[in-house]
């Protein structure tokens, strides 16, 4: 399984940017998949999570109203859509392969990691 994180960038305060994650053709797509941030110094938090069939999405707090997940099965993509995004919102974004295709916060329901995208916002 591999995962391609891209879509990160530099933003000032109130602006959007929109992630993508895609999943090597192999990867299944009848797992949850899910978008974790790491801003320095501090632990690795949950973000948003959609399941196998994008009919349930879980977002952490911090983000719910503002940051939209979905996916595509076909393609094998998820995205993370994010708008009025906040200086506290710069971090390294990583997408991740769920080990079910239930939702899950957790980050040990995940298998698979990609290697992270930056998003810095400016205030």
């Amino acid at each position: 399984v591999q995962l391609q994180a891209s879509g990160g960038g530099l933003v000032q305060a109130g602006g959007s940017l929109r992630l993508s994650c895609a999943a090597s053709k192999r990867t299944s797509s009848n797992n949850a998949m899910g978008w974790f941030r790491q801003a320095p110094g501090k632990e690795r938090e949950f973000v948003a999570a959609i399941s196998w069939n994008g009919g349930s999405t879980i977002y952490a707090d911090s983000v719910k109203g503002r940051f939209t997940i979905n996916r595509d099965r076909t393609r094998n993509t998820v995205n993370l859509q994010m708008n009025s995004l906040k200086p506290e919102d710069t971090a390294i974004y990583y997408c991740a392969h769920a080990r079910s295709s239930g939702v899950v916060s957790r980050a040990n329901g995940y298998a698979y990691w990609g290697q992270g995208t930056q998003v810095t916002v400016s205030s």
